[in-house]
């Protein structure tokens, strides 16, 4: 069997990496397997990628901007390679299913939906375009039941439409990583310092901004790490100079170590607005801390019950959990152990195996 994956690009965020640790997986069993790019930056998940020799890694076109419709005709002599392609994000789902119409391909379609919303879903037309295009999927894979049931409402179409895989992470790789010192991870930060740390892609749905504003409730040794890039950064590092954590709050950018970056950190933070199923919750549960996310569709049904949550957007319920955790040690182990073992519910190798499941079964 062959496969394609299609993204836009293999930038941060959770469906990109969740590309690059799970195609090593798939060949491994067996599947042939390629990736195919819009966006043509050989960013660090990329080298990551290229480096293992697992895969081919193509480019649909060098056009740099992922919503232009050239990459249409650029996708379509990749359809004619290969039994079945597996899309992943806006707009590569709109791009994939109009190449296919256009080249008269007898490739199979699957898409994954990773959120939970999004703003198609409010705008007049491109929500009656959206309903029509899920049609043309064989299946769309939902990686939470609340995401299948709200594209079944939004499409019309049967259940058995709408698959629901679970998102899994790679624990082994999480609990066999070495922390670092904190002045490893920052010179200037002290071995009393506690740290919070985000992995998020900069952009509005992550919120960084709530969890900025939490650090003015806190005493002054709380330092927060961010990891991740993207288009709200400038705008959350000027909100740290208005509010002078300058000294207190650091931009790691993007990092390939993000593992013994959690291990190294004290609490782990997650102050979205929304999500699908977030790989980086269960990675930080899976590190051993305590996770704190807010209380929202995605997070508070891999959270709740195991790790903490606040009401989205209140910076002073964030720093009113985190102060509790910091002051009762009993408490922060007692959050950590339920939170280990609910990241245990989220091993990649079972997501691997359902889907490849799934591929057999379209094919057949």
């Amino acid at each position: 069997m062959k496969v394609l994956q299609i993204i836009n690009s293999l930038g941060t965020g959770g469906a990109e990496k969740l590309l690059l640790d799970t195609i090593p997986r798939y060949v491994a069993q067996g599947i042939e397997m390629d990736i195919l790019l819009l966006d043509s930056k050989k960013t660090p998940f990329f080298q990551q990628l290229e480096a293992l020799k697992c895969c081919n890694i193509y480019h649909a076109a060098k056009d740099n901007s992922v919503y232009s419709p050239r990459h249409i005709r650029a996708i379509i002599p990749f359809l004619k390679k290969y039994d079945l392609a597996h899309v992943h994000l806006f707009p590569a789902q709109y791009w994939a299913v109009l190449a296919k119409k256009l080249s008269g391909a007898n490739i199979k379609l699957i898409f994954t939906e990773h959120n939970t919303t999004n703003r198609r879903l409010e705008h007049p037309l491109l929500r009656r375009i959206d309903k029509l295009l899920y049609q043309y999927y064989d299946r769309t894979v939902c990686i939470t039941s609340g995401i299948r049931d709200v594209l079944v409402k939004h499409t019309g179409l049967p259940q058995a439409r709408f698959p629901v895989i679970e998102n899994g992470v790679d624990l082994a790789q999480i609990k066999e990583a070495m922390p670092m010192s904190k002045s490893a991870i920052q010179v200037q930060l002290k071995d009393e310092d506690k740290l919070l740390i985000q992995v998020a892609g900069f952009r509005e749905q992550k919120d960084q901004a709530t969890l900025i504003r939490a650090l003015t409730h806190l005493p002054q040794h709380v330092k927060l790490l961010l990891v991740g890039d993207g288009i709200t950064r400038p705008t959350c590092e000027t909100l740290v100079d208005t509010l002078g954590l300058r000294d207190r709050v650091l931009f790691l950018g993007q990092r390939t170590d993000v593992a013994r970056l959690l291990k190294s950190a004290d609490m782990v933070v997650l102050s979205s607005h929304y999500e699908g199923l977030s790989l980086s919750s269960i990675e930080g549960m899976a590190s051993g801390k305590p996770f704190v996310a807010s209380n929202v569709p995605g997070l508070k049904e891999v959270v709740g019950g195991a790790g903490l949550l606040f009401d989205q957007g209140d910076d002073a319920g964030l720093a009113e959990v985190l102060s509790k955790l910091i002051e009762n040690k009993e408490w922060y182990n007692q959050v950590a152990a339920q939170c280990v073992q609910r990241a245990e519910q989220y091993d990649i190798q079972k997501m691997v195996n359902q889907h490849i499941e799934l591929y057999e079964y379209i094919c057949s």
